[in-house]
């Protein structure tokens, strides 16, 4: 690990802690703040392993997460004395969705990765977004997932209360609405993340020539 790769690490692990506070808060009536803050984590994934090579990437999503981890925790004693700590549930989950669906992105980014420039941080992305997004909402809210304990269950109790689906729906837990229109907004901004990822990629790749 090199100098090069800090402000990959550094930027996983600001996206780690951000995306792992702001899930706990509602944007509208089907979103979490954390929505838009997590999809970022495939971006840096890609440019790692675009610029550096997929050795790198998987670097960078083992110490990004373990950095994420520490800054987590601290992050929630913090928030004890203004606030409510990171849930248990949503800190594994969060931590578990994470390192598997990055870990996927990066096999599969490097699978496609002599395509044309776009099919492998498209591909990889939507992929690993769609295995994040069904991992960590399935552990962090669901109902059947009783592993955690009652306290634990009783933070995030909120996401079992029944409505209808994306509110004209068959009737589900909140969670599931949730979870779809975080899925949604994840595929919006893989589409979107390929124009900075041209374009960092293409700086990075000039400097290092």
């Amino acid at each position: 690990m090199t100098r090069v790769h800090l402000p990959g690490i550094i930027a996983m692990a600001a996206i780690v802690v951000a995306s792992n506070i702001l899930v706990q808060f509602l944007f509208g009536q089907w979103l979490t703040w954390g929505a838009f803050t997590y999809p970022f984590a495939f971006l840096v994934t890609d440019i790692m392993n675009r610029v550096y090579g997929a050795a790198a990437a998987r670097k960078v999503v083992f110490v990004g997460f373990i950095t994420g981890v520490i800054c987590s925790l601290i992050g929630s004693q913090i928030m004890l004395e203004f606030g409510p700590a990171v849930p248990l549930r949503i800190a594994i989950a969060s931590g578990s969705a994470f390192l598997i669906a990055q870990l996927t992105d990066v096999a599969l980014f490097n699978r496609f990765k002599a395509g044309a420039w776009w099919r492998a941080p498209l591909v990889s992305t939507v992929v690993g977004s769609a295995l994040d997004t069904a991992l960590f909402f399935t552990i962090a809210f669901s109902a059947s997932v009783t592993i955690f304990g009652p306290d634990a269950d009783a933070a995030i109790s909120w996401a079992w209360e029944v409505v209808p689906f994306l509110g004209g729906g068959e009737p589900q837990p909140i969670w599931v609405s949730l979870a779809f229109a975080d899925w949604c907004v994840k595929l919006s901004l893989a589409l979107v993340a390929l124009v900075p990822f041209r374009i960092i990629v293409g700086k990075l790749t000039t400097r290092a020539t």
